[in-house]
């Protein structure tokens, strides 16, 4: 049935179809990539198993439970606006400033990120031979967006000298993270959560703490250096590796960078908190 009725469609109508199934798919695309990485994701995540049990509890015939979950959903899809409110109002924002269509991540080649990288390595380096408090963030799939907006904008090209600055003591923006997206920095001075693990010796302080969260919260690098001691820390997926070198830094960051699993496991089975 459904090949006669294309049979009759005109090209015309054929075109018109295929735009619109294009634009549909893109807005849907931009609506994931405006919460990826935001506390969105897990309501959404609460949202879906909500529709499945209200399914379940219908067909298997459960009518206190389903009369319970249909009620539940028709309140949470009235609260749903004020829940989204920040994502929404950056989808209105972006539309305000023609940023709609502009890429959400910056897709880096090796050259770009062996620069990027080395930038980082000596800023790290630097700040760790005068024993400079430092928390650098590095976005990676997970988007940071609601961390950005804590900090102050900044979207300027990562170099070492730029990150140093940034946490020359007494300066506005050196307390905070500094937050790097694709070549760039994206904020400065941005508030990160603080892990909630309890077996942290009591020699780390809120950078590490802040960095072990951000990595807990999302798939983000964060290098952190010690203001006490000078020591280059590195968090990953909640966890830590401390008394980091510059050239191992540099390996760990480089494997990190890459989509090659088993190089990932390989360096962070050596890890320990």
């Amino acid at each position: 049935m459904l090949l006669d009725h294309i049979r009759f469609l005109s090209v015309s109508d054929v075109v018109v179809a295929v735009v619109d199934i294009a634009i549909v798919s893109y807005l849907i695309y931009k609506g994931f990539t405006l919460v990826r990485g935001t506390r969105a994701v897990q309501l959404i995540r609460g949202i879906l198993v909500l529709l499945i049990a209200t399914t379940l509890a219908s067909r298997l015939r459960l009518y206190t439970i389903n009369w319970i979950l249909v009620n539940a959903r028709t309140m949470l899809f009235v609260a749903l606006p004020v829940v989204f409110q920040p994502e929404l109002r950056r989808a209105l924002e972006q539309i305000g400033r023609g940023k709609l269509f502009a890429p959400a991540f910056s897709f880096l080649d090796e050259g770009d990120m062996a620069r990027i990288i080395e930038q980082i390595v000596r800023a790290a380096e630097v700040m760790s031979s005068n024993k400079t408090g430092a928390l650098m963030v590095v976005e990676r799939e997970t988007g940071l967006s609601d961390y950005v907006e804590t900090g102050v904008k900044m979207d300027a090209i990562i170099t070492a000298e730029l990150l140093i600055n940034l946490f020359v003591p007494g300066t506005p923006l050196h307390d905070g993270a500094v937050i790097m997206r694709g070549n760039r920095v994206a904020a400065a001075a941005s508030f990160l959560p603080l892990t909630d693990a309890v077996d942290l010796t009591v020699e780390l302080g809120s950078r590490h703490r802040a960095a072990l969260g951000i990595s807990e919260a999302s798939d983000a690098l964060a290098i952190v250096v010690s203001e006490e001691t000078g020591t280059i820390s590195l968090a990953n997926s909640g966890r830590l590796i401390r008394y980091l070198d510059g050239k191992a830094l540099r390996e760990m960051l480089g494997a990190l960078y890459k989509t090659d699993k088993a190089a990932r496991t390989s360096i962070w089975r050596r890890g320990t908190r």
